[in-house]
């Protein structure tokens, strides 16, 4: 099963955002991210992002903050494609890569136009399996 680890979202300032989502929900750095910064709160990893001048990935403009896509951490890359265009998701960009060591994500969209990626490897401060709780009501 497909599980939702991964949120990028585009920020004037990475490091400001950074330290907000510290202060305000106690979430930690998990690294630095090629425009930002990576936080997480033990499950999901967040990635803030700055893209300067350059147009934001998935058609936003340029200055664009907000939201850019969501990533999910899946079992079998090939069956997840598959499901993928089956259910009308499109392919963009980007392969597994063969040397185990090498990060990768592949890109697609739904048939909405959302940006999303598939990665078997997952994102610095994800975890994948989580346990659920119950709620005592």
């Amino acid at each position: 099963m497909a599980k939702l680890r991964h949120i990028a979202i585009s920020v004037p300032d990475p490091e400001a955002a950074a330290k907000f989502f510290e202060e305000a929900f106690g979430m930690t750095r998990a690294g630095n991210a090629m425009r930002g910064v990576y936080v997480t709160d033990g499950v999901m990893n967040v990635a803030l992002l700055n893209f300067k001048d350059e147009p934001v990935p998935g058609g936003f403009p340029k200055g664009h903050a907000g939201v850019i896509h969501f990533g999910m951490w899946v079992d079998n890359l090939d069956e997840a494609a598959a499901s993928i265009t089956a259910a009308g998701g499109t392919y963009l960009t980007g392969r597994k890569e063969k040397d185990p060591n090498v990060y990768y994500e592949v890109k697609y969209r739904t048939p909405d136009s959302i940006v999303f990626d598939i990665t078997e490897t997952g994102w610095k401060g994800a975890v994948k399996d989580v346990v659920p709780q119950t709620r005592a009501d």
